[in-house]
């Protein structure tokens, strides 16, 4: 991994094309298998799409946050992680995060993780973070348990039939809470 620290900014619409070619990567088709986040085997069609993207930019009390460092020529930062970070029934919410499948594993999604809790916890002085999981991804569940997240034992149905979240390839797909008090 490059030495050269990240840097966050809050996207703007300017943003859309890229943040979707991100997402898209990290969790659908082929290229998605390079990273261990992958939903390939679950979930095809699209995991996000311009209208997602224009929602957490637009909605209040919310940031679609990125992740970039400078590149290596000197040219415009490279996009490599993003998180969507939102108040939601008094906590954070932390949701469509993405980090390059070449890049997994490397630490970058730790650090994008602290920094979404630190504005959750600080600037926003929220008393914890939570998310929804697909139950079936456990690995991606440990992830979470080791760095503070606790299983809640909420369950919420998932969208079948509603494209924008996927084309299920299995019918017992569902979400879990995880939730991290501060």
């Amino acid at each position: 991994m490059n030495d050269t620290p990240l840097s966050f900014r809050p996207a703007t619409h300017a943003d859309t094309d890229a943040l979707i070619a991100l997402v898209e990567s990290a969790y659908r088709g082929d290229s998605s298998r390079v990273g261990w986040t992958t939903e390939a085997d679950l979930l095809g069609g699209r995991r996000t799409g311009a209208d997602d993207i224009s929602e957490c930019i637009d909605r209040a009390h919310s940031v679609l946050l990125i992740a970039e460092r400078a590149s290596a020529d000197g040219d415009a930062p490279e996009l490599l992680a993003c998180a969507h970070v939102a108040v939601e029934d008094g906590a954070g919410y932390f949701g469509l995060f993405s980090v390059r499948p070449n890049l997994q594993g490397g630490g970058i999604g730790k650090i994008v993780l602290n920094e979404a809790e630190r504005i959750a916890r600080e600037d926003w002085k929220l008393p914890a973070m939570r998310m929804t999981v697909i139950d079936a991804r456990e690995e991606l569940i440990a992830y979470y348990v080791r760095r503070g997240y606790r299983r809640t034992g909420i369950i919420k149905p998932f969208p079948y039939g509603d494209a924008r979240f996927g084309l299920p390839k299995r019918d017992d797909l569902r979400f879990e809470v995880l939730e991290k008090l501060f």
